[in-house]
């Protein structure tokens, strides 16, 4: 580390402008108070940097040493934890403290994220006959076509597209340089990051003698409510029916969404992950990062794709799938795997067996 960057202040980022009282974020979290209520916080901090402004959270018993040693102004910890945070002021005892961290986040997000007024922005082009519900946020240079619906309280961020027709639910966030082309649905309290792209054309071509013939895509895009959409994620409008996001999904960054995919409620989707078309994905999954599916499968609810596999059929049964070829369930890819790392030595001892055995 060079000297200045040595010397340079220690960020601030999540420092509320006023100090918050331990005993309304217990209220507010619905967690048990110990210690003092009165206990001021104005930091949310990780473990190890938290000082004694700050409030900070551990999960379980490989935290307890290095909860012992912090500093922090008061700790959301589990029962099991209590005796190893009992020095801190301010403890907040909790059956998940990590749901409870999360459900913090979002309070004090809220609390720095600047307030935002209500109206459009002289640079931005609304067209006639675009319905705008009460609350609504349009930013410059963004742009709503005509006959687009705008549910109350949405944000429409600056230099984003909607276009003709297009529905945005009450209270969704779109960041700059958001395009959802016509025939786009967004549900409500959604938030879709920068880049993100809804309603382009599907990968539809037929062979002719020519070439390629471009087969227009017809469908569209539905996203059901509380879905959040990673920054330069695309999602393709449907061939005739429509793609389908169901609510409660989450979608990482850079990921593909083809053509009349359908995604259950509430799964998730990790960085660059690609679904290709017609495949349908049921509730609650997992896809780990840079994982691919095929077109035209099914996979069935709870299932569990680890990073960077290659789902190649259909998975009909809920569990944990590993593997670039062959996919198969979690537990039998690692056993697999462990053999197949020994078989040089299981070679060589064969090897030796064999020379030992020839007459």
């Amino acid at each position: 580390m060079t000297a200045s960057a040595a010397a340079a202040p220690q960020r601030r980022g999540t420092e509320l402008p006023e100090p918050v009282r331990v005993a309304e974020l217990a209220a507010l979290l619905g967690a048990e108070l110990q210690g003092d209520g009165q206990q001021p916080v104005r930091r949310l901090a990780p473990l190890a940097s938290a000082d004694a402004e700050s409030i900070t959270f551990a999960t379980g018993p490989r935290y307890a040493a290095q909860l012992a040693q912090s500093t922090a102004a008061c700790v959301i910890i589990p029962p099991a934890l209590q005796e190893a945070a009992s020095h801190r002021p301010a403890r907040l005892v909790t059956a998940d403290p990590y749901a409870c961290y999360a459900r913090l986040t979002q309070w004090w997000a809220v609390q720095l994220r600047p307030r935002v007024q209500a109206g459009v922005h002289p640079s931005a082009s609304v067209a006639e006959g675009v319905r705008l519900g009460e609350g609504v946020c349009i930013g410059a240079q963004a742009v709503v076509e005509a006959g687009a619906v705008i549910g109350a309280g949405a944000q429409i961020g600056p230099l984003c597209h909607v276009g003709a027709g297009v529905e945005v639910g009450e209270h969704t966030r779109l960041a700059p340089q958001v395009v959802l082309m016509p025939g786009t649905r967004v549900g409500a309290r959604c938030l879709l990051h920068s880049g993100v792209v809804v309603g382009a054309d599907g990968f539809g071509f037929a062979p002719g003698a020519e070439g390629w013939v471009k087969i227009e895509q017809l469908g569209g895009v539905w996203i059901g409510d509380d879905v959040e959409i990673g920054a330069n994620t695309c999602i393709d409008r449907g061939a005739l029916d429509d793609t389908v996001i169901d609510s409660g999904v989450k979608l990482d960054n850079l990921i593909q969404i083809a053509h009349n995919v359908q995604i259950g409620a509430h799964t998730a989707m990790a960085g660059c992950a690609a679904v290709a078309g017609s495949t349908r994905i049921g509730s609650r999954c997992t896809i780990g990062g840079a994982a691919n599916i095929v077109g035209h499968l099914t996979i069935a609810d709870g299932v569990h794709v680890s990073a960077a596999s290659l789902v190649m059929s259909s998975l009909t049964r809920p569990g944990h799938y590993t593997g670039v070829y062959p996919l198969e369930e979690h537990a039998d890819w690692e056993r697999n795997a462990a053999t197949l790392r020994r078989l040089h030595g299981l070679r060589e001892r064969l090897r030796n067996l064999e020379k030992k055995t020839r007459p």
